[in-house]
């Protein structure tokens, strides 16, 4: 027979060597992902939604998913333009661009969004919405935030420019009103713009991107490509 102690002291190495193999195997491995993004982008839009569908498939990875502001329009007035006008600066005029929208909506729809473009009544500037998902990052919410953002856009419409509906936002997602409005300054206005100077030195021209591992994924590619990318650089 074997003593008391003796059979304790085995069972616990025991718990202790599965303990150690399940972290090691299983659990919690850390993979980063740079997502280069601009708030007014159906695409990214898009992209937003298959990452996420390609997240849930690595149940035992932990992403660390940082929004690198991008800035479709650099040059856009703190209080944003009318869309019409928008359409006529950026493309000729509504007729030229609805080609393309049209093939926006179609990919959205594949990825379960229903764009609602024709509720858009002004292109915002997007530095205030960079500001608020950059802060949400802080309280890991950033993925919620920014689905927020695009929804509010995209599908209702809104002016996410507008402050008093960013302030919304980040109350819906239990961000006080004073702590964002602190984070709106200048120190924190000059880091969204910088990203501008580091997306031109990755040769980063249209957005979403992605740097997922050691590749690189431009475009609002599937959740299965994103997928694949991800398995790739985990092993």
């Amino acid at each position: 027979k074997f003593p008391l102690k003796k059979t304790k002291r085995s069972i616990n190495l025991t718990l202790k060597d599965l303990l150690i193999f399940t972290r090691k195997n299983f659990v919690l491995r850390l993979m980063k992902i740079n997502v280069f993004a601009d708030t007014i982008c159906g695409w990214c839009f898009i992209g937003h939604k298959n990452l996420n569908k390609a997240l849930k498939n690595f149940p035992n990875i932990k992403f660390d998913i940082r929004h690198i502001p991008f800035q479709l329009n650099p040059d856009m007035p703190t209080e944003g333009i009318l869309r019409d006008r928008y359409l006529e600066i950026k493309f000729g005029g509504k007729d030229y661009a609805t080609p393309m929208y049209e093939n926006m909506k179609l990919k959205a729809n594949e990825s379960g969004i229903d764009l609602n473009l024709d509720k858009i009544k002004k292109t915002p500037n997007t530095v205030l919405s960079h500001l608020l998902i950059i802060l949400s990052e802080q309280f890991n919410l950033q993925n919620e935030v920014k689905e927020k953002i695009y929804q509010s856009y995209f599908i209702d419409g809104l002016d996410i420019g507008d402050i008093d509906v960013l302030v919304d936002i980040a109350k819906e997602n239990n961000i006080a009103e004073n702590i964002f409005k602190e984070f709106i300054n200048e120190k924190n206005i000059q880091n969204v713009t910088s990203k501008i100077l580091v997306a031109k030195e990755k040769n980063i021209s249209g957005v979403p991107f992605f740097e997922i591992g050691k590749d690189f994924i431009s475009g609002a590619q599937s959740s299965i490509q994103l997928e694949n990318t991800i398995k790739s650089n985990l092993n």
